[in-house]
């Protein structure tokens, strides 16, 4: 490809989005970011990583239950911006970082309302996995050692997580087909097939490109 691709992956929780976004990085030679953006959210922003890992994806908007839970931090300076509930810096630290991190070249980024942050990047591919409910719970059952209700709670919680999350920042709603360039659904295609796909669309939508 002659342009620096971005490809975000939006993911149901146990659909494989993370390790099909791993894989897709090693597919193509460029790098990953999903729990690593933390770490580049807090080396930029001056917030603690345990504070960014906190919040990670999550919409609560009350400085007041923030500051309750005892779950802030100083920055550099010592001085927090008390203007702004600490959620609301968490996420504008995982924007910044998103976007530096664009800055530096092709590269794949799971979650965190990437697509939406990156939305005017002129080669950007926007990819969203999912799969039935049961065999997600089925494989969380499994990966985690819970049982089956177990792994449905935990499973639904989570996509009820990500969907205010991003519903919240973005003004639009998650898992919405016509946010995405390509929705796969990974109960009936192989995580392998899922890169493959992905990898084609990436240079079949920017060939033209000069």
């Amino acid at each position: 490809m002659k342009h620096p691709v971005i490809i975000t992956i939006a993911r149901q929780f146990g659909s494989g989005g993370h390790e099909i976004g791993r894989r897709l990085a090693e597919y193509l030679g460029i790098p990953c970011y999903d729990k690593e953006l933390l770490t580049h959210a807090a080396e930029e922003s001056g917030l603690s990583e345990e504070v960014l890992a906190y919040f990670d994806e999550k919409p609560t908007s009350s400085l007041l239950y923030t500051l309750s839970t005892g779950a802030y931090s100083l920055s550099d300076s010592g001085l927090m911006n008390y203007s702004m509930p600490v959620n609301q810096q968490v996420f504008q630290a995982q924007f910044d970082a998103i976007r530096s991190l664009s800055e530096k070249g092709a590269c794949v980024i799971v979650g965190r309302c990437a697509d939406y942050v990156l939305q005017k990047y002129p080669y950007l591919v926007r990819v969203f996995i999912h799969a039935d409910l049961d065999k997600r719970v089925a494989r969380v059952a499994e990966h985690e050692g819970l049982t089956l209700q177990e792994a449905k709670t935990r499973v639904n919680r989570s996509d009820k997580k990500r969907a205010n999350y991003y519903n919240f920042y973005s003004g639009k709603k998650w898992g919405n087909a016509g946010y995405y360039d390509l929705c796969i659904n990974t109960g009936s295609v192989s995580y392998q097939n899922a890169v493959e796909l992905i990898a084609q669309l990436a240079e079949m939508k920017f060939a033209d490109a000069e």
